[in-house]
């Protein structure tokens, strides 16, 4: 799938393109209401801009989002005003239902709500959109009741974060977790499977491209020992250099993870699972092809798969060089990806890389 997410005026979207029409038909204009075509006209007006996802057959996905201290009206009782980001639109084009788009138009969603530090974020909804609703649940989103056109109300809440589950926590980090890890991927691969951003605290045209396939990303490994991450556990991904020049200036920590599955393909040249489920496992999660992952399970003595989500970056200028992790005695002497991290190590290390750790670990 070409494409990515970027930020574009209203004034630079087609209102006519057919992308729309399913919006124009779930809000008329009414006598209450005054429709989605002129709200659309109101924002260009006000040279307003929303995420929009293109590739080479269109518009894919359009999320504008607002932020906003009111009262909630439903059906079953009104919700006091607190500083709440309102996903004011959210559509994703037909041809990617049942996609990865979705998860990465909700995700980016929200690391802009988790950077307003607002007290909640809420999205109204029909019925209808049913595969919608199951990746709001997904990403921790919950039921709050009915507004009066008929719509579900899905609000997270900072105060109420499930960290029972990494994808219902997203983008934040469980402050019960006892150790975090390095994970450590050459440079072609990492930037093709963690490409970040090249501008500080901004969600622009790179970490748009990343998050175009979804959140949850697969590294594929042929490790001597077990890896020893856990299910929950932060995970930092270190993009290891291979150019000419000084590689210890170069390789660097570019964002972290949250741990969501480990899997042991492969040990000791004994196979745990069929080729077959390891392809359906991973699908197109990878920088890997089928065929390069067939050769990885026939030919490696060992091969465990790490799933994880996709939580934050440094960006450019912040990312953290292994002479500075080096140097503060954060590098371990046996091989990385075996190290365990404290969380006050953890701490560290992001507040090197620009992270402001109370906004990413919360209680």
């Amino acid at each position: 799938m070409a494409g990515k997410f970027t930020f574009k005026k209203f004034t630079e979207i087609d209102l006519n393109d057919p992308f729309f029409n399913s919006l124009k038909e779930d809000y008329p204009a009414d006598t209450s209401n005054i429709g989605f075509e002129r709200w659309f006209q109101k924002k260009a007006a006000a040279d307003s801009t929303a995420l929009v996802f293109d590739d080479e057959e269109g518009l894919g996905a359009f999320v504008c989002l607002k932020e906003e201290n009111e009262p909630i009206e439903l059906v079953e009782g009104m919700l006091p005003a607190v500083p709440r980001v309102k996903i004011s639109t959210l559509r994703l084009a037909e041809r990617f239902r049942g996609q990865r788009l979705g998860e990465g138009a909700i995700g980016l969603a929200l690391w802009k709500w988790q950077q307003s530090k607002t007290d909640e974020i809420y999205v109204t909804v029909f019925e209808k959109h049913d595969l919608l609703i199951a990746q709001l649940e997904r990403f921790g989103f919950c039921l709050a009741g009915h507004n009066p056109n008929g719509e579900c109300v899905y609000i997270k809440s900072r105060a109420r974060v499930d960290y029972g589950d990494p994808y219902k926590s997203f983008p934040f980090i469980n402050p019960a977790f006892q150790n975090a890890g390095y994970l450590i991927v050459d440079d072609v691969y990492h930037d093709t499977l963690f490409p970040y951003s090249e501008v500080k605290n901004a969600l622009q045209e790179q970490v748009g491209l990343a998050v175009a396939n979804g959140l949850t990303k697969v590294y594929i490994g042929s490790p001597t020992s077990r890896f020893p991450y856990r299910i929950g556990e932060p995970i930092l991904v270190y993009r290891k250099f291979n150019g000419a020049g000084q590689k210890g200036y170069k390789s660097c920590i570019t964002s972290y993870c949250i741990v969501t599955d480990v899997i042991v393909a492969k040990e000791n040249n004994s196979f745990k699972m069929s080729l077959d489920d390891l392809i359906r496992r991973i699908n197109n999660k990878s920088v890997f092809d089928e065929n390069e992952i067939r050769a990885k399970y026939n030919n490696e003595r060992n091969l465990v798969v790490v799933e994880m989500l996709y939580s934050g970056f440094f960006g450019a200028g912040n990312n953290v060089n292994w002479v500075w992790l080096k140097n503060n005695e954060l590098w371990p002497e046996g091989y990385p990806t075996t190290a365990r991290l404290t969380p006050e190590q953890l701490d560290v290390i992001l507040r090197e890389g620009n992270i402001d750790v109370s906004n990413v670990i919360i209680n």
